[in-house]
């Protein structure tokens, strides 16, 4: 196993600890052990060859023990028998929103609740309630988050889609047997949120193919198994379709799966009114629906069929039908943002706050990645309970961050590490002073806790907006993807107040979040408002969110011009001043 495998384990471990009710200073040293896991800068694997784990905080004996028996093993006696003493239904209880280790104990423990639909049938008799601690409210919170967490059953964040599907797509590559391949549906068309995974394959030899998917390693079960199409259940439990198909077919197999359902309706009546028939197995010359090779127009890939629809190639990411046609047929068509424009990230946090590196470790890795810059943007004190900054620790983090980048500069590097704080929107105002804020290079402006009032929400961001010290307004809408529903909010008159003042809006790119949402950004950039692509990250490997955020934008029809920081560090800069 690697350091994330057995720092998921020890976190779940001490979950378990917590539930069954034991010590929590034996609790908190899983937990303490998962993060100082996630934050290792060297492979776990070379500390236990080496026999070095103990010099780890906090890694006594038995620590040291188990995860040496993972890292070599991949398995561990004690965590199995863990896990087996606890009942199924308390794990899952603990993926209700707003129900932590502590209140499924007492749930157990005083109501023998111990599963989702006791919780649930606990909370409609108003048992819930009747419990100190909780209250009418609490109950109330607890039935809405089981209705969430139901309507969003069969839904998956694009992350987790794109973990299981990405191995099994490049295995299916180097098939001898598979021409060409490809994912297909919402995982293509880079959907926050998808159902299941679509992979379109051309062949020679379907049967191998078929055979040869079934038997992926990451495979848990095979659903059905046919001459041409196979379903099985992923990990995670994704469900993943394979269509096989002639090679002769693929391009329009591979435009046809990939869809939208609404693209693909306006798609097929162009056809129609060129005297021709689109469908999965070809575009046709003819009147009625048919599948005859004769009559198939040639078509080498997607791009000769909008061609043949005088359309320009549309980009999968745009198949919404929102838009691409009348852009298609004018040839206007944005060259969408990519990945690789991208230069840093101005909202990131580290050790000072709730992140897990430290700002060496931080500034190596982002070096060493070819980035220009990398903004460290702590919490504010507001934020307690993510260890946020007050204004003595953030002056104090400012001459540190100067170390680090004087040590950079010495050495001949041209990366630096930005000053800044993600600063709490409070009712009254900013959580810093403007005087502290005007020493920052970033100001990254937060709604952490919300009002339930729409017109109240929508003031303080507009304030906050106003603020001549605030460069951007992090994480809009507050949602959190298949856990929480955006805070009520009018987000165009945000916009608009953005347009007015200048300051940018991010997309926050932790797949969690992708907040501002996709179908916002057409008429945030309409007027004039810039994004910036934010990693938001927590830990050294979240930079490459940098790529998941960058599909998002691209489905806003971003281009590099609208991104902020697809400038270099100079421009940057001069930006930020601005």
């Amino acid at each position: 196993m690697d350091k994330d495998q057995v720092a998921a384990i020890l976190s779940e471990i001490g979950v378990l600890l917590e539930l069954k009710g034991e010590n929590p200073f034996k609790t908190r040293a899983y937990t303490n052990g998962a993060r100082v896991l996630e934050g290792l800068t060297v492979p776990l694997e070379t500390l236990v060859a080496e026999n070095r784990l103990g010099e780890l905080k906090g890694f006594g004996d038995a620590l040291q023990d188990k995860v040496a028996t993972l890292v070599t093993t991949g398995q561990l006696k004690y965590y199995d028998d863990l896990k087996a003493s606890v009942p199924p239904g308390l794990i899952e209880m603990l993926g209700i929103q707003g129900v932590g280790p502590k209140k499924v104990k007492r749930l157990h423990d005083e109501l023998g609740i111990d599963t989702i639909e006791k919780l649930e049938a606990a909370c409609k008799a108003g048992s819930i309630a009747a419990l100190d601690g909780f209250g009418e409210k609490s109950q109330a919170k607890i039935l809405e988050a089981i209705a969430f967490k139901r309507q969003f059953a069969s839904r998956h964040r694009l992350v987790d889609a794109l973990e299981v599907a990405e191995p099994i797509l490049d295995s299916l590559r180097s098939h001898p047997d598979v021409i060409r391949c490809s994912t297909a549906g919402s995982l293509r068309r880079w959907k926050e949120v998808i159902g299941d995974i679509d992979f379109l394959v051309s062949s020679k030899d379907p049967a191998s193919v078929i055979e040869y998917f079934v038997a992926q390693p990451g495979v848990r079960s095979v659903l059905a198994k046919g001459e041409t199409k196979a379903s099985v259940i992923l990990g995670e439990g994704i469900q993943a379709d394979l269509r096989v198909v002639a090679d002769s077919e693929y391009p329009f197999a591979l435009a046809y799966f990939t869809g939208s359902k609404e693209h693909n309706i306006v798609m097929r009546q162009r056809a129609i009114a060129r005297g021709l028939r689109l469908n999965e197995y070809g575009l046709f010359r003819s009147t009625e629906e048919t599948r005859d090779p004769a009559l198939r127009v040639a078509c080498n890939d997607e791009a000769d069929i909008f061609r043949e629809l005088d359309l320009a190639y549309v980009p999968p990411e745009l198949r919404e039908d929102q838009g691409e046609f009348e852009a298609g047929e004018k040839d206007a068509l944005p060259r969408l943002v990519e990945w690789t424009d991208l230069k840093g990230s101005l909202h990131n946090h580290s050790d000072w706050s709730d992140g897990r590196n430290t700002l060496s470790d931080i500034a190596d890795r982002m070096e060493e990645l070819g980035l220009q810059y990398w903004a460290i943007t702590d919490h504010s004190r507001a934020s307690f309970q993510a260890n946020g900054l007050d204004e003595a620790r953030l002056l104090r983090q400012l001459t540190e961050v100067a170390a680090v980048n004087r040590k950079l500069e010495e050495r001949g590097s041209d990366f630096r590490l930005l000053t800044g704080s993600e600063v709490d929107i409070l009712k009254d105002g900013l959580d810093f002073s403007d005087e502290l804020l005007a020493k920052l290079d970033v100001v990254v402006a937060s709604l952490h806790v919300p009002s339930g009032e729409e017109a109240e929400n929508t003031r303080r961001l507009i304030a906050a907006a106003e603020n001549p010290y605030v460069h951007m307004l992090g994480h809009l809408s507050g949602r959190l993807l298949l856990e929480r529903d955006a805070y009520k909010l009018n987000q165009r008159a945000v916009i608009d107040a953005c347009a007015a003042t200048g300051t940018w809006i991010e997309l926050n790119a932790s797949p969690y979040r992708f907040d501002l949402d996709w179908r916002l950004w057409h008429y945030a950039k309409s007027k004039g408002v810039r994004c910036v692509i934010n990693c938001d990250a927590h830990r050294l490997d979240h930079v490459q969110w940098l790529r998941l955020g960058t599909g998002i934008a691209r489905k806003g029809w971003l281009t590099k011009a609208d991104v902020i920081n697809t400038l270099p560090l100079d421009k940057l800069r001069e930006a930020l001043r601005r």
